[in-house]
């Protein structure tokens, strides 16, 4: 596969730093030499992650990157967004590994745990010695998270877990789980390291898409945690959906890094394909997808780029979040549609990404809220009523 050199019609490397491109860089060339070689033998098994991979995303930093202390990389929102936007240029399996293990794992402990808890995951989970998962959606409620009903009550001067966890990636493989139940209060959180008794997980099997990511049940049948393992900090539905902004603001860029992937595959191909004559990208027709394509992948770039700049300055609102994350979601999956439609037949076969690029999309629609969820949000910040 030829090297790529990214998408930046507008020239919007000048308005990065050297160290936000320096970061880009590296883990765009460890996508392309280290993963996109591997991607396709774990897309054919079904659930399988290249965890052989893991030490070198730690090596890189890319394990709670925007985090400080603890072996973290601290760097800054944007560099952040970009190293998302290149690993999901891979596979959105790939930028949700990392995503789920910095931004729901690691952030809910970075900011809502005692010290001893930092201390105790935050070097092993930055390290990649520990793998983590996060448990809030279950069989009855997704979107409804403040549905749940997982329940932790009070054993003693401990807590007793009970409950069932769904759609959780890297669950079988994780050492943690940051698990969310309906306590005597309300929501709170807990640390539940996976060997306790009585917590068990099932891989979910003939998934269609994200197939080189590991998704799981979580399954807490009288789970006895400490106190100590609760996160003192996590007190309410505002701490899941903060951690879930963490994560939405990540799959705002690493979705165009999927789109980005899908546009440099169809110019390549359509200047390449003899059709009537002459190549493919001598038509009107043809000429017309990539215009659409390129256009959108600018705008979605100013986009994220200006809600990265917000976040980093404390000014970021998760209405913004959800703005950026439903249109660069959207537009993504439109864009491997019309790549998989340029390139023919051949778009249905795993010699190109399209296709795998589009069926992911799908999910990253889906998943850390809907596209239609994302539009209730919005409404509900312009009109200040919650649409019934």
């Amino acid at each position: 596969m030829p090297d790529f050199s990214g998408v930046d019609f507008l020239r919007l490397d000048d308005l990065l730093s050297d160290e936000e491109r320096l970061a880009r860089d590296s883990v765009r060339g460890f996508v392309s030499k280290e993963f996109l070689p591997l991607v396709q033998e774990h897309v054919r098994r079904d659930g399988s992650f290249p965890m052989e991979l893991v030490p070198a995303l730690a090596e890189l930093g890319l394990f709670g990157a925007n985090l400080s202390g603890y072996g973290c990389a601290g760097m800054n929102n944007v560099a952040y967004g970009l190293v998302m936007q290149e690993l999901e240029r891979g596979d959105s399996g790939l930028r949700s590994f990392a995503s789920v293990q910095g931004a729901l794992v690691m952030y809910p402990i970075h900011a809502y745990g005692t010290d001893a808890q930092k201390e105790r995951w935050l070097p092993e989970l930055a390290a990649g010695r520990a793998i983590g998962c996060f448990g809030l959606t279950e069989p009855d409620f997704g979107s409804h998270a403040g549905g749940m009903i997982t329940r932790a009550e009070r054993r003693g001067s401990g807590w007793r877990l009970d409950g069932t966890k769904r759609w959780i990636t890297n669950g079988s493989i994780a050492d943690v789980a940051v698990v969310w139940a309906r306590g005597p209060q309300g929501i709170l959180g807990f640390l539940v390291e996976t060997d306790r008794a009585g917590f068990e997980t099932r891989d979910m099997k003939g998934k269609f898409s994200l197939r080189a990511s590991i998704t799981s049940e979580l399954y807490l049948r009288d789970v006895e945690v400490p106190d100590a393992n609760r996160l003192p900090g996590a007190e309410g539905l505002k701490a899941p959906l903060g951690c879930l902004t963490q994560a939405r603001y990540g799959i705002a860029w690493g979705a165009i890094g999927a789109a980005m992937a899908c546009y440099e595959e169809a110019v390549r191909y359509v200047q390449e394909r003899e059709v009537q004559g002459g190549v493919l990208a001598g038509k009107q027709l043809t000429q017309e997808k990539l215009v659409f394509m390129l256009t959108e992948i600018t705008k979605a770039q100013l986009l994220a780029l200006r809600v990265g700049r917000l976040k980093d300055e404390g000014r970021l609102h998760h209405s913004m979040v959800s703005m950026a994350k439903r249109n660069n979601v959207d537009i993504a999956l439109q864009i491997a549609r019309s790549a998989r439609d340029l390139l023919g037949a051949n778009g249905i076969v795993d010699d190109y990404q399209a296709m795998r690029h589009m069926v992911n999309l799908e999910t990253v629609r889906t998943y850390e809220g809907t596209h239609d969820i994302h539009t209730l949000i919005l409404g509900e910040h312009i009109t200040g009523v919650r649409a019934l």
